[in-house]
C-alpha cells in the first residue's frame, strides 16, 4: 500500500481529533479510542461517572462523520420495541394494514445512554443488532444500514435502579473505555469555555460512509507479523490459566480485537506495520470487560487495569 495513502489517513484522523478538541477538552484518550472501534467496524461501552463528557464525545464524533446519528436514553421501563421499532395500523384507502415504525436503532451511530439502567429484556434486544447487524420483529428480519455502531455509556456509580450489564453482551463490545477526571488546567478550560459563551462551535463532517468503509478495508488488509500475533494470542491465554487472580478469562474474541485494534491503533500513528506497543496499548480496553476477577484480586483492591498490567509483566 502506498505510503501516500497512510499519510493522508493519518492527516483525517489528525483532523478529527483536532475537530473533536474544539468541544470537547481533554479525554484524548477516550476520543482516540472510539475513533480506533469506529475503524475496526466495532462497538463501544464508555464507562465514567456523570459529567465527564462521555455523551458529548460521541456525539461530537457523531457530527464529524456525515452519517445518521440517533441517542437513546435507558430507562428501567425502556421496551425492546422503543428500541427495534414496531408494526403500527394505518388507514389508506378505507383500508387498514400494519406498517412497520423503525426505531432508533435504525440508524448509523446508535448512542445508549446510561445502559446499565435498561432491564436485561430491553439490552438483549441491541444484542442482535450489534452482532448480526440486523433486526427481527415478529417474523420479519431488517437488515440495519452500513456502517452501524452502538456506542453505550453507563456510570460505575448511582447502582440504585441499574442492571449489570450480562458478560455475554459487554464481550460484543471490542472496547471498555473509561474517563477520567479532567487534569486541573484542563478543568479551568471547561470552565472558561462553558461559563462565557453559549456558541458551540459548528462541524462539519469529516469522513463519509465511503471513506470509512476504505479505512476500515485498509485496517483488515493490514500485515501483521506471526511473534506479534503469538503475542497477542498468548496474553489472551494467559488471562484463563492466571488463577491466582482471575476467576475468568477472556474468549478468543478478545484475541481477534486485540489484533484487529493494533492494527487501527497502527493505522492511527500513520504506519503499515503493527508492532508490540500497539497491542499492549490495546490490551487494556479490550480485556477490562472480559476478565472476572476472583475474591483474591478483590481482596486487595485489585482493579481489572491493575491485573492487566500484571499479565502484561
Amino acid at each position: 500500500m502506498a505510503e501516500k495513502v497512510f499519510k493522508d489517513i493519518m492527516d483525517t484522523l489528525q483532523t478529527i481529533m483536532a475537530s473533536a478538541a474544539k468541544v470537547v477538552v481533554g479525554q484524548t484518550s477516550a476520543m482516540k479510542q472510539i475513533v480506533l472501534a469506529l475503524l475496526c467496524d466495532s462497538n463501544v461501552l464508555i464507562e465514567g461517572y456523570p459529567g465527564l463528557a462521555k455523551t458529548l464525545s460521541v456525539r461530537t464524533l457523531a457530527q464529524l462523520m456525515d452519517m445518521k446519528f440517533s441517542r437513546i436514553q435507558g430507562t428501567p421501563d425502556l421496551m425492546p420495541s422503543d428500541i427495534t421499532g414496531t408494526y403500527v395500523l394505518e388507514e389508506k384507502d378505507g383500508k387498514r394494514d400494519f406498517k412497520f415504525q423503525q426505531g432508533p436503532v435504525f440508524a448509523n451511530i446508535v448512542l445508549f445512554d446510561e445502559i446499565n439502567r435498561a432491564s436485561p429484556k430491553t439490552q438483549s434486544a441491541l444484542l442482535e443488532a450489534m452482532q448480526e447487524k440486523q433486526v427481527t420483529v415478529g417474523n420479519k428480519t431488517f437488515k440495519l444500514d452500513k456502517p452501524f455502531f452502538v456506542l453505550a455509556t453507563m456510570n460505575p456509580i448511582e447502582q440504585e435502579g441499574t442492571m449489570v450489564l450480562p458478560e455475554a453482551q459487554s464481550d460484543r463490545f471490542l472496547f471498555k473505555i473509561k474517563t477520567d477526571y479532567p487534569s486541573f488546567e484542563e478543568e479551568i478550560e471547561i470552565v472558561s469555555r462553558y461559563t462565557e459563551s453559549l456558541k458551540i462551535p459548528d462541524l462539519k463532517p469529516l469522513v463519509t460512509k465511503e471513506n470509512l468503509a476504505k479505512m476500515q478495508d485498509i485496517v483488515r488488509k493490514m500485515p501483521v507479523a506471526n511473534d506479534i500475533k503469538k503475542f497477542a494470542v498468548e496474553l489472551v491465554t494467559k488471562s484463563r490459566t492466571r488463577k491466582e487472580l482471575i476467576e475468568y478469562g477472556a474468549s478468543p474474541r478478545a484475541s481477534i480485537g486485540m489484533i484487529l485494534a493494533a492494527k487501527a491503533n497502527a493505522l492511527f500513528e500513520g504506519r503499515n506495520y503493527v508492532t508490540k506497543d500497539d497491542v499492549q496499548e490495546m490490551a487494556f480496553p479490550i480485556l477490562r470487560h472480559r476478565i472476572i476477577l476472583n475474591f483474591e484480586a478483590e481482596r486487595n483492591n485489585f482493579s481489572e487495569d491493575d491485573v492487566i498490567r500484571y499479565l502484561l509483566k
